[in-house]
């Protein structure tokens, strides 16, 4: 078929039946397959099954710089509760045995959709620009390891290495914003399980038990204090135990506990010692309960500290706002106005980084605002993090009831998109509008 743009209403239709039925990390096959589809029809080379369950599209077009685009498609264990009628009823099967719901919570089907729209409109208007664009939807950015499966899975063995990173992510902002931080831009992180071991027995005689519950609480706890006692007030880290577990009933002392603990930093050197400060509370912990056995740590992801290109920042900052400008009336029309900002460095995480660093290009990555722009009416912007700090009804990501606004948020990502490709495929930014 030949390549037009999406309108609007497609756009909703594409976002609006991804929303309905997400997929967690490495199992995105329905994904994919829709992405790969309409890749194919619209004239790209289609690569599939690269690192897993990611797509790589590309489309030459002439001498010219090779520009790369990307989207993850990954959804979350979470079950929605934004009451659309929409919404995700979806559920998975988590590695522990345990069923869950499945939910966009993060946002990665506005990206997965804007994508889509932007490789549209470049297929249909190839005589705007020269050179080679190359799609890239990623699996499981959720959990860190997406970009680098692509990676190792020789995604620039077939696509090419390209000669920048480009890629966008929804965020509780208002429609209209635009948040493009240059340098160091989100968080380094590390999530690992602790596994903490004990002796198990009857609740009615815990001198015969080494009770891991509470060595797990007196952990917990004393992991409180490492950011407080032991980061400058210059510097910046968090520390978070996002799951505890233990035991199945009142009255038996299990044989262990488990943790799942979250760090973020900003510098290699507080990485660092946040790290290290966990490992000797938690082995200390052990030893003070008269542990058994020493515990026991396990990755779960790590995502190194994601850094925008200055230069490259600049250069795209500028394309950006002019695109803003372009777009005043329907941002407008919705109660916004176009602005690109350029806020503090985010304590979430991406992995987006991997595929610039192994490219050995540079990356520029902003955060499109998809929410109405009537709830940040008293709501000072310098103030915002773009996670927390938010006004009342805007849920962060990863919330149960975070839903962006489908319009103008999806045109508005497509439009950022073509025209951050076209700055770079052809250097200077051409005016034909979706």
């Amino acid at each position: 078929m030949t390549a037009t743009p999406l309108t609007t209403a497609e756009l909703t239709d594409v976002y609006t039946d991804l929303h309905r039925h997400p997929e967690l990390a490495f199992a995105e096959h329905r994904t994919a397959g829709i992405v790969a589809d309409r890749l194919r029809g619209w004239g790209y080379e289609v690569h599939e099954g690269v690192g897993g369950t990611g797509v790589a599209g590309v489309l030459a077009n002439g001498d010219g710089p090779r520009v790369l685009l990307r989207a993850d498609m990954d959804g979350l264990p979470v079950t929605e509760r934004t009451g659309l009628p929409y919404a995700s009823t979806d559920t998975a099967t988590m590695p522990d045995g345990h069923e869950s719901g499945t939910m966009h919570a993060c946002g990665h089907d506005v990206h997965v959709t804007c994508l889509l729209g932007a490789a549209a409109e470049l297929a249909a208007h190839r005589d705007t620009w020269a050179g080679t664009l190359v799609v890239v939807f990623q699996p499981a950015e959720e959990v860190g390891g997406g970009a680098r499966a692509m990676v190792a899975d020789g995604l620039y063995d077939r696509t090419g290495r390209p000669d920048v990173v480009l890629g966008q992510h929804v965020m509780p902002l208002p429609v209209g914003v635009v948040n493009l931080t240059a340098g160091p831009a989100m968080a380094a992180s590390d999530s690992f399980r602790v596994t903490l071991h004990g002796k198990g027995g009857h609740g009615s005689s815990p001198e015969s038990t080494v009770d891991p519950v509470v060595m797990a609480a007196a952990t917990v706890m004393r992991l409180q204090g490492v950011v407080s006692r032991e980061v400058g007030a210059g510097e910046s880290a968090v520390v978070t135990v996002g799951a505890l577990r233990a035991g199945t009933q009142a009255n038996i002392i299990p044989g262990s506990a488990e943790l799942l603990v979250n760090v973020r930093s900003f510098t290699p050197d507080v990485r660092g010692r946040v790290l290290a400060a966990i490992h000797r509370i938690v082995d200390a912990e052990a030893a003070a309960s008269g542990a058994p056995a020493e515990p026991e740590f396990e990755e779960v992801s790590t995502f190194d500290l994601m850094v925008n290109d200055p230069v490259a920042a600049e250069r795209t900052r500028a394309v950006l706002a002019r695109t803003l400008d372009e777009q005043r009336e329907r941002i407008e029309s919705a109660g916004g106005r176009p602005v690109v900002v350029a806020l503090p460095p985010l304590p979430g995480s991406e992995d987006v980084g991997d595929l610039a660093t192994a490219a050995g290009v540079p990356l520029v990555y902003w955060n499109l605002g998809g929410f109405d722009p009537a709830l940040f009416a008293a709501f000072d912007l310098a103030t915002a993090t773009g996670m927390g700090n938010l006004p009342d009804g805007v849920a962060p990501n990863h919330s149960p009831l975070f839903a962006p606004v489908p319009e103008p948020t999806l045109d508005l990502g497509v439009a950022l998109l073509v025209a951050g490709a076209r700055e770079w495929l052809v250097g200077v930014q051409r005016d034909v509008r979706p």
